[in-house]
């Protein structure tokens, strides 16, 4: 039917016995029946900003509205934009006007999701099958509660988008092409930097001078009124601190405060070692402090840059060294900015209550603060995976140009963070098709089409300087990559399909059953989730599957394809299928969990406010739901401060009590020339030793065939030697007979060391 046209009693009848075909029309008002047009109204509150379609702002609300997950009947007619700006108060109104009675069964649902989930905890006996039938049962009677009416959800306001003049400043594109075609140049082989791979000062500030005109020739300005710049300046200098410190601004400023002590708290405890790894990424950082400005670090298989600059300033501003403490505040911080990103994700497809509720469970939860707090560079893909979703999902409902553009530039400034993040631009890919695949897209798919491709130009100029090293070093760019899913490190133990289904299925049930055995990053062979994380994940998979059913809305879709999407960097490692599922390199997956999980939350919340009047539904319906997130809370903190701590340590060498002896050896009788571990094989990583002892460039392993080297070194002598080691034991004997024995005891079982002293003639 055309949308211009006047809906007919038979559009509505079909409307309401197919709901699959879409929402029922509106049946306009009879004359003279006292009914307002909603929309006369709308259009003289509104302000004419708002109300003309062809310039580039909203023409509706970013506030949600109240939808019923019935799975029969017509959903609720879509409330007037001066309505939907409030929406507590429609939550209010929407309980006062249909008490329903305590919704037993979305209880019964949620209690029964959570037996499930508790059921497959790690245990003596732990099996599957009861989880799954009592999974089986929560979905029956979260289908009932759905087609009763007692689960309700807020979902975005379905308007169209508006239409964009597409126009652009071509000189100053001209001008930004120009530069960036100069960059590329300039990136790779030149007089400056003959072996190529090169930052430096002419072709970095060549380099984001493009960027910053390409984008400025894209960027579509307000038409009228005051630009962004000078708003956000009125903002911080002038706050409205009565808005600022409202209610429920003190609200996210508690939850923030308590996201920010998980991720901190003990931070130089836990985890308490460094493994290889961290070495090889202390001596990039090395390098980038002593002139050695990569574009791409091929130390160790290959790593992009983005940590190690920012390690090198940390190190620089904090004066923390060549430490594990250095790479953690980085990684840490980057979990950290990760979180307001994910706050507006969740008021974007659900309101402010669903951002809050995703906040606090991402930020307490133990798998997000595992991969900050390791410092590797696992937390820059679900930094950059935020931003990019956000932007790009408001601006498909927008259609406001920007909001591409900074989807582009969030893109491609993660594409200089971690490797498994190039598998976001197809994540982008599948999100703008399955819009233009549904009605929402109708008479804009033209337009969103070119703002994908805008996307993709943005990204492209600020990646130039890896495409530039991609293009002269294709083999080790990309090695990292297809090491895992092809056969440049090993032939695939088995068939690709299988490998790849097998993969697949143990990445989607690791939330409930098993995330791996990787243990620098996660508690091997649990779930990846708590037991209340876990169990509202499963619900709002399938609530987002029920409402996709009866609304066919293309963000519910992409919602539950998002998440095994967003794993595939895990799931593609069909060389190593062990590997998989690992934490780190599906982290960006995280963003979509915690909210499902919200959304789910959400659900119970609004059907246990719609349970009876006044506001004694609102109070319990935030008592369960405070229960609940107290027991997460509680959770995660044994899972990380315990369990993942002492896991930890148990499976780490302490390099750090190495360290420390050899460092006071070294300031007292001995020299940092002196001090020697003796090699053995799968034992420490005798760099990390050097390292925690303050001497980041040595290395102190030596063969027990070349100790009698060492003779000539003058005395006083330390050796560092596993208490197994029989054969460096006697070769020590043998060359220093007056050599003295004694056993270090560490703080962690199985962990001592021998030391042995050669100490000067009398």
């Amino acid at each position: 039917m055309n949308r211009n046209e006047e809906p007919s009693v038979l559009d509505y009848v079909k409307a309401r016995l197919m709901p699959w075909r879409g929402p029922a029309p509106e049946i306009p008002p009879l004359e003279g029946s006292g009914q307002v047009d909603d929309s006369s109204e709308v259009s003289q509150k509104l302000p004419p900003s708002l109300a003309n379609e062809q310039e580039p702002l909203p023409i509706a609300p970013e506030t949600p509205h109240v939808v019923d997950l019935s799975i029969t009947g017509a959903p609720a007619a879509m409330q007037p934009a001066w309505q939907a700006l409030a929406e507590d108060h429609l939550e209010e109104e929407a309980a006062a006007q249909a008490p329903a009675g305590l919704p037993w069964r979305a209880l019964l649902a949620a209690g029964l999701a959570l037996m499930a989930q508790f059921s497959l905890e790690p245990g003596a006996g732990r099996s599957y099958g009861p989880g799954v039938f009592l999974y089986a049962l929560a979905a029956v009677f979260l289908t009932w509660a759905a087609w009763r009416r007692e689960w309700r959800w807020l979902t975005p306001v379905e308007a169209e988008p508006l239409r964009d003049p597409l126009k652009v400043k071509p000189l100053t594109l001209l001008f930004g092409a120009a530069l960036s075609l100069a960059a590329f140049a300039m990136l790779g082989q030149t007089p400056l930097a003959p072996e190529g791979n090169r930052f430096n000062l002419i072709n970095v500030v060549v380099w984001l001078t493009g960027v910053m005109f390409v984008v400025r020739g894209f960027w579509l300005d307000a038409p009228q009124g005051r630009s962004w710049l000078a708003r956000w300046r009125e903002r911080v200098i002038s706050p409205d601190w009565q808005h600022v410190l409202s209610g429920w601004g003190l609200v996210v400023l508690l939850v923030m405060g308590v996201v920010i002590f998980f991720r901190v708290y003990r931070l130089q405890q836990v985890p308490a070692e460094m493994v290889s790894d961290h070495a090889e990424k202390l001596l990039d950082v090395w390098d980038v402090l002593h002139g050695e400005t990569r574009i791409f670090f091929p130390r160790n298989t290959g790593r992009e840059a983005l940590q190690f600059y920012l390690t090198a300033a940390i190190i620089q501003l904090f004066n923390t060294g060549y430490s594990h403490l250095s790479l953690k505040i980085g990684t840490v911080l980057a979990g950290l900015l990760t979180l307001p990103y994910i706050y507006l994700l969740g008021k974007e497809i659900g309101g402010r209550r669903v951002a809050l509720l995703a906040l606090f469970l991402a930020g307490v939860a133990y798998w997000p603060n595992v991969i900050s707090r390791v410092g590797l560079r696992f937390p820059f893909y679900p930094l950059f995976v935020a931003p990019t979703l956000y932007y790009l999902l408001r601006g498909l409902r927008t259609g406001r140009r920007n909001d591409f553009i900074l989807s582009g530039a969030a893109l491609g400034i993660g594409l200089h963070g971690y490797t498994p993040i190039r598998i976001l631009p197809f994540v982008v890919v599948a999100a703008v098709g399955l819009y233009l695949l549904h009605r929402h897209s109708r008479g804009f798919r033209r337009q969103t089409v070119t703002f994908l491709v805008l996307l993709a130009v943005i990204s492209l100029v600020i990646f130039l300087p890896l495409l530039r090293y991609a293009l002269e070093n294709p083999e080790g760019f990309a090695f990292r990559s297809f090491s895992r899913l092809g056969t440049m490190e090993r032939p695939l133990p088995g068939d690709a399909a299988s490998l790849f289904f097998h993969n697949l299925w143990r990445a989607v049930t690791m939330f409930a059953w098993d995330d791996g055995n990787i243990w620098v990053v996660s508690l091997t062979n649990r779930p990846a989730l708590d037991f209340v994380s876990g169990a509202f994940f499963y619900l709002g998979v399938m609530v987002l599957f029920i409402r996709y059913l009866r609304r066919r809305h293309w963000l519910d879709l992409f919602l539950l394809l998002s998440v095994p999407l967003l794993q595939m960097p895990s799931i593609l490692s069909l060389a190593f299928p062990d590997e998989n599922p690992a934490l780190n390199r599906m982290g960006g997956a995280y963003i979509p969990v915690f909210l499902i999980a919200a959304l789910a939350l959400d659900g119970l919340m609004r059907a246990l406010e719609n349970a009876w009047k006044g506001s004694s539904s609102r109070r319990f319906a935030w008592a369960i739901v405070s229960t609940l997130l107290l027991a997460t809370a509680w959770l995660n903190y044994d899972l990380v401060f315990n369990q993942y701590a002492t896991m930890f340590r148990q499976n780490s060498w302490n390099t750090s009590e190495m360290g420390a002896v050899i460092r006071d050896f070294a300031n007292t009788i001995g020299s940092p020339d002196s001090a020697y571990v003796v090699a053995f094989p799968h034992w420490v990583d005798t760099r990390l030793v050097a390292m925690n002892a303050g001497f980041p460039l040595k290395d102190y392993a030596i063969f027990p065939e070349n100790i009698a080297q060492t003779s000539s070194v003058p005395a006083p002598k330390l050796f560092l030697l596993r208490p197994d080691d029989e054969v460096g034991l006697q070769t020590l004997y043998l060359v220093y007979p007056n050599g003295v024995q004694t056993v270090y005891e560490s703080q962690v079982e199985n962990h001592d060391f021998y030391l042995f002293y050669v100490l000067p003639e009398q």
